[in-house]
């Protein structure tokens, strides 16, 4: 006769790959490895960092590149030579060893 369920069959558990022979509706090896699967599964993601912090102005934290002289600024609009709006680069700050303005992207690409 063919046993209805296969308990003597022994297993991997899918969090610490050890074998172990489930009884019942048992998935893993133990308690430590179930509440491991458990937290694994509820995680919630890691926040990535938000620029700028909740409740400040973007424009303070954006880099601004005038399209007459290339010059840049940190949070001014305006070129202060030209006296013309600058286009928006993107979100950055000051460089630390030029104190010049540098778009977070072109400090990720080296």
């Amino acid at each position: 006769m063919t046993p209805l369920s296969n308990d003597a069959v022994t297993i991997p558990c899918p969090v610490c790959a050890s074998p172990f022979e489930p009884v019942g509706k048992r998935r893993y090896c133990c308690d430590a490895c179930r509440v491991a699967a458990h937290r694994r599964r509820h995680r919630t993601a890691d926040a990535a960092e938000v620029l700028p912090p909740a409740g400040e102005p973007r424009r303070a934290h954006t880099v601004y590149q005038c399209p007459s002289c290339d010059g840049r600024a940190l949070g001014e609009q305006r070129c202060e030579d030209c006296n013309t709006f600058m286009r928006r680069l993107g979100p950055g700050g000051l460089s630390p060893c030029c104190g010049d303005p540098v778009t977070i992207d072109e400090l990720l690409d080296g």
